[in-house]
């Protein structure tokens, strides 16, 4: 008896979580409640858009993604433990933060592990790719896709040529012990604040430079005080679409396969927004005053050498899968340029 009453009350729980990250109306209308940190005249927020506008057409209104943007339901580790718990559905969320949750997603924050853009995509599209997307399962989170967030650069009160300039320079990263390492190896000190702090941080000195994307970099208005961008492109972290794996699981086949497609086109779209946008913000910074600096990428390449090096030579444990996943990313990217891991380089 005693057994039975603790099976109904774990069922009734689960049952009461997945109400709260989605609903359903009197016409049987399912809801998908996905937040996020960024504002709304983002590419990748209007990318969800046009996705989850796909979403309610290809299922005649039976679906529907219901977006809260701006960090209206937390910043991105709260909106990941959100899904884990599921009380909400989606979240879209850097790389970064995911680390913390899903080791091997550590990847993504080796710097300079992309030669450029088309090898990511590259990356993305082979089955490493789906392996990363999907390797959160266990811990109740399930990849979608990867939205283009670009490459991440640093911007700053003063001019970075080198990482020297960056020494004795408290730069900020996300809560990622990836972009701490980073940091460090190239001399500067990193300090992990929210996006949503990072603003006010910059004005009242709290930290002297930060590094981000060119969209980033231009709707979050960070250029009205950091008048410094250096394109170093020390990283490309996607941005990933991430679904409850509680709740995909309480979805019909139908509509999981009327999501991922939707989410599968979105991808297509956004590239092209991105592209667009990318080049827009660096035109507006410009013209707003901002000194846009294309330096030499190879001693920053070379200050993260070691990084590589603990990863490469690791023969067991997590940095020995991290190390794997570098090698198979290399492969997938032969014949593409010469990058940081090229003998000569």
């Amino acid at each position: 008896m005693r057994y039975g009453l603790f099976i109904f009350v774990g069922l009734l729980s689960a049952i009461l979580i997945i109400g709260l990250a989605s609903s359903k109306t009197d016409r049987d209308v399912r809801v998908l409640k996905l937040a996020h940190g960024l504002n709304t005249q983002h590419p990748v927020h209007k990318t969800m858009e046009w996705m989850a506008k796909r979403v309610k057409e290809l299922s005649g209104g039976k679906l529907v993604i219901e977006i809260f943007p701006n960090e209206q339901l937390g910043n991105e580790k709260e909106c990941i433990e959100a899904l884990q718990l599921g009380y909400l559905a989606m979240t879209k969320t850097s790389s970064g933060p995911l680390e913390g949750f899903v080791p091997k997603l550590r990847i993504f924050g080796i710097p300079y592990l992309f030669r450029d853009s088309d090898h990511f995509w590259q990356v993305a599209k082979v089955p490493i790719g789906k392996e990363l997307l999907l390797a959160g399962q266990d811990k109740g989170l399930r990849g979608l896709c990867y939205y283009d967030a670009g490459a991440r650069s640093f911007y700053a009160k003063k001019p970075i040529y080198s990482p020297e300039d960056l020494k004795g320079m408290k730069i900020r990263v996300m809560n990622s012990v990836m972009a701490v390492d980073m940091i460090r190896a190239m001399g500067g000190s990193a300090t992990p604040i929210s996006w949503g702090e990072l603003y006010t941080s910059l004005d009242q000195g709290v930290v002297d430079a930060a590094e981000n994307n060119p969209p980033s970099f231009e709707t979050s208005r960070h250029y009205e005080i950091c008048k410094y961008y250096s394109l170093d492109e020390h990283l490309r972290l996607p941005d990933i679409l991430v679904i409850s794996y509680r709740v995909w699981r309480s979805l019909t086949a139908e509509q999981q396969r009327i999501l991922q497609q939707a989410v599968d086109e979105s991808v297509e779209y956004g590239r092209r927004l991105w592209a667009e946008a990318e080049a827009a913000a660096l035109e507006k910074v410009q013209a707003a005053g901002v000194q846009v600096i294309r330096p030499d990428k190879r001693p920053f390449q070379e200050s993260v050498r070691p990084i590589w090096q603990r990863y490469l030579d690791a023969t067991e444990g997590q940095d020995a899968e991290i190390g794997r996943l570098i090698r198979q990313i290399q492969q997938a990217g032969q014949g593409t340029g010469a990058w940081i891991g090229s003998s000569g380089s």
